[in-house]
C-alpha cells in the first residue's frame, strides 16, 4: 500500500510500511514541498504542505492525543494534529496547515495509472524496524493499537471517510468491498465511491448530476458510453471526473475528528 501525490506532470508513492514507522517525510512534488504523514493508531495518511504563516517549517513527533500522532514545529512549539492539520496548543493555535491531495492505492495500482513514478525506497538504516509481515496493511494485525476489527462499524473497523466542501460521511470498508460502487449524496452534493478490483485502491468523485447513473466493469468506470479510468481521468472524452478527498481509516478515527460526519 502506499500514499500517492502528483504535482506539475510528477508523480510519487510513499509506502505506508516506511511511513508507518518514520510518520513523517519531508519531499517536495514538482517543486512543492510537502509532508507526507501517517499515524498507524488512526490509520491516516496525510499529506500537508509544510508551510506557517509563508514560512517553511519543521516538525517532530511529540505524542498522541485521541490516539492521534501530534506534531510539533521547531519555531513556535505549537502542537498539531496529524489527521487534521490543526494546531490544537501553542501560539498558532486555531492555525492549519494546507492540505496537499493525496490518494490511497496498492503500488501496482499506482503504477498502473502512474508509470513514470518515483516510489519511495527503505532507509537502510531502519529495515529491521520496517513491519516485514503486512499484518498491518492486510488487516490481520492483532495489536490492541493497530490491529483491526474485521467486523463493521467498530471502533477497529476500515472505513472510508469521504469529504464533500464542509460535509463528510463515512462508508463501512465491508460494503463497499461488496458493491464495489457507491452512488450517493454527501449533503446535497451527488457522489460516488469506487473500490479497484484489487481490494485495496479506492477513489472518490463528484457526479455533475444525482439522477447520472455510472457503473464500474473491471477497474473501468462507464456513464452512458463514455469510459473512465479507476481515478476518474477520461478515457474517451476531454472531461475527467472530480476527485474528493477519500481517506481509508478507522472508525473511532474518522468519528473522533468528524464529529457531525454522515454515515452510509
Amino acid at each position: 500500500m502506499v500514499i500517492g501525490i502528483v504535482n506539475n506532470g510528477e508523480a510519487k508513492a510513499y509506502p505506508i510500511r516506511f511511513l508507518g514507522y518514520h510518520h513523517q517525510v519531508k519531499d517536495s512534488i514538482g517543486g512543492k514541498p510537502v509532508i507526507v504523514t501517517y499515524c498507524t493508531v488512526c490509520r491516516t495518511g496525510r499529506v500537508y504542505e509544510p508551510t506557517v504563516n509563508g514560512q517553511p517549517e519543521e516538525f517532530r513527533l511529540v505524542g498522541m492525543d485521541h490516539f492521534n500522532a501530534m506534531f510539533e514545529d521547531a519555531t513556535t512549539k505549537s502542537w498539531w494534529r496529524q489527521v487534521s492539520g490543526d494546531a490544537i496548543t501553542g501560539k498558532l493555535k486555531g492555525s492549519k496547515l494546507p492540505e496537499f491531495f493525496s490518494t490511497q492505492t496498492s503500488l501496482g495500482e499506482w503504477l498502473r495509472l502512474n508509470p513514470n513514478s518515483f516510489v519511495m525506497q527503505e532507509d537502510p538504516a531502519f529495515t529491521s524496524q520496517y513491519d516485514s509481515t503486512f499484518k498491518y496493511e492486510s488487516g490481520k494485525s492483532k495489536s490492541n493499537l493497530t490491529g483491526t476489527d474485521s467486523l463493521s462499524w467498530k471502533d477497529k473497523s476500515w472505513v472510508i471517510g469521504v469529504k464533500a466542501g464542509n460535509e463528510t460521511k463515512a462508508y463501512d470498508w465491508n460494503k463497499l468491498k461488496k458493491e464495489r460502487i457507491i452512488l450517493d449524496k454527501i449533503g446535497d452534493k451527488p457522489v460516488m465511491v469506487v473500490l479497484s478490483k484489487d481490494d485495496k485502491s479506492f477513489f472518490a468523485f463528484e457526479r455533475p448530476d444525482e439522477n447520472a447513473r455510472y457503473h464500474l466493469i473491471s477497474d473501468t468506470i462507464i456513464f452512458n458510453s463514455v469510459h473512465y479510468r479507476i481515478n476518474g481521468q477520461a478515457i474517451d472524452t476531454t472531461v475527467s471526473l472530480k476527485p474528493l478527498p477519500a481517506y481509508q481509516e478507522f472508525w473511532h478515527s474518522w468519528k473522533s475528528f468528524n464529529g457531525d460526519t454522515q454515515q452510509y
